[in-house]
């Protein structure tokens, strides 16, 4: 467990070179940033090669969002294995499943049903694995350094899966999606033993868990459904994932319907591609603002009005503007999704010592399971409203939870002086991250 840092360590600025001075962390943030590419090419090939099977635009989209719902479950029956099993063994399993199903996909012709049913089942188990990568870059990083490690992890998701959509198009193009998703399990594979070799075997003591805790009849299953029952009903923990959730949820709620919109406003061609890029990109940007130049304190005051951000720009798709209009206010609803940053801190802070990586896990599930609900539900509200009005409907759902999260977030109070905030900002921070020895 991480220990409680003291008021100058919470309230030091940590750069991001000393979260990445850590090698362990860094093998674990490179890695992902390989495997976040490698799922942008696996998911949008594995779309591509049903709707070429099929010509159905329904099943092509079920591919799409495949990998998502399931996580949700799987994190509710498997997620305490993240606490209770070796990491390294778990996050190199995790790869090879992964490097494993892509793979079955690229070289069985299989029924779709039964592709289908192959990712569904990788998805499953992915929390697991996620949730034991958290859970050490928690206990690894310290104070400010956990929330920078966090900010590191979502640009590199961003850019990832920018490259990894790219890089899609260009391998689909030219191999095909059979060797397409050949590919991306290379990279996996790749991943895979990066881990087994560079990270270290760490032993019981050293990661939380028991062994053979996991095993017996249901045993899993039992402990995994009453960790996730204990984290639930713990208002503050409850009360922090649902901050985490609702937000993004909504947000990609009126992302899934930037394609439509800028079809039924007869944008040109690609333009919707444009569009679609603009959040990321925002996301990016404000996870550098806030997490390179904003102190501690600063970040967790500014939770509700980035929220705020993330959805009052959408509300202007009410008017359905052009694509200048468009892109600026999709740019400014992705700068507030760093809101995300200040919630770090007092998440973990809010988390039982032996359930971290359970958390973790239902964290990550429950957000990509409702990024993958919102589009749907705002898409059938699309088609009584239409999108501008549907989208507007989205950022304002966004905003208002905004106000709800005003109504319980207490953030620090702010420095008594400016000569009391020069000394936070000049604090030594020795402890930042730990060293291997610790």
């Amino acid at each position: 467990m991480t220990p409680t840092a003291g008021p100058a360590q919470v309230n030091h600025r940590v750069t991001y070179r000393e979260v990445l001075s850590e090698p362990r962390f860094r093998l674990l943030f490179s890695t992902r940033a390989v495997a976040i590419t490698a799922d942008a090419l696996r998911i949008t090939t594995f779309s591509v090669l049903v709707f070429s099977a099929t010509g159905s635009a329904l099943l092509s989209a079920v591919a799409f969002g495949i990998g998502f719902i399931p996580q949700l479950f799987g994190s509710l029956l498997l997620g305490s294995l993240a606490d209770r099993l070796p990491p390294r063994a778990l996050i190199t399993g995790g790869y090879a499943l992964t490097c494993a199903a892509a793979l079955l996909l690229a070289l069985v012709r299989m029924p779709i049903a039964a592709s289908l049913g192959v990712v569904a089942l990788v998805a499953l188990a992915t929390p697991v694995f996620h949730g034991a990568s958290s859970r050490l870059v928690a206990q690894w990083l310290e104070g400010d350094a956990y929330v920078l490690g966090r900010s590191l992890n979502n640009i590199a998701a961003s850019g990832a899966q920018l490259f990894g959509l790219a890089l899609g198009g260009a391998v689909v193009a030219v191999l095909g999606p059979h060797r397409a998703l050949a590919v991306s399990a290379v990279l996996y594979l790749g991943c895979a033993l990066a881990i087994r070799i560079r990270l270290p075997r760490l032993q019981p003591g050293e990661f939380g868990g028991t062994p053979g805790s996991a095993g017996g009849d249901g045993g899993a299953v039992r402990a995994s459904l009453h960790g996730a029952g204990l984290l639930l009903r713990g208002r503050t923990v409850r009360r922090l994932m649902l901050a985490q959730w609702l937000p993004t949820a909504f947000v990609a709620g009126a992302e899934g319907l930037l394609v439509a919109y800028a079809g039924g406003r007869h944008f040109a061609p690609g333009w919707y591609a444009v569009l679609m890029g603009c959040l990321p990109v925002g996301m990016l940007v404000g996870d550098l603002l806030v997490g390179r130049l904003l102190l501690p304190p600063t970040r967790e005051r500014l939770v509700v009005p980035l929220i705020a951000l993330m959805g009052l720009p959408l509300v202007g798709f009410a008017a359905e503007p052009g694509v200048g209009v468009s892109s600026c206010l999709l740019l400014l609803s992705g700068l507030g999704f760093a809101y995300g940053l200040g919630l770090q801190r007092p998440f973990l802070d809010a988390l039982p010592p032996n359930g971290q990586g359970q958390a973790f896990g239902l964290l990550g599930s429950g957000s990509m399971t409702l990024q993958g609900v919102g589009p749907a539900c705002f898409g059938a509200v699309a088609a009584g409203i239409g999108t501008g009005g549907a989208i507007a409907l989205a950022g304002g759902a966004a905003a208002l939870t905004a106000g709800w999260i005003l109504t319980w977030h207490r953030p620090p109070p702010r420095s008594p002086s400016r000569t009391a905030q020069r000394d936070q900002r000049t604090a030594p921070n020795s402890n930042a991250c730990r060293s291997p020895a610790q």
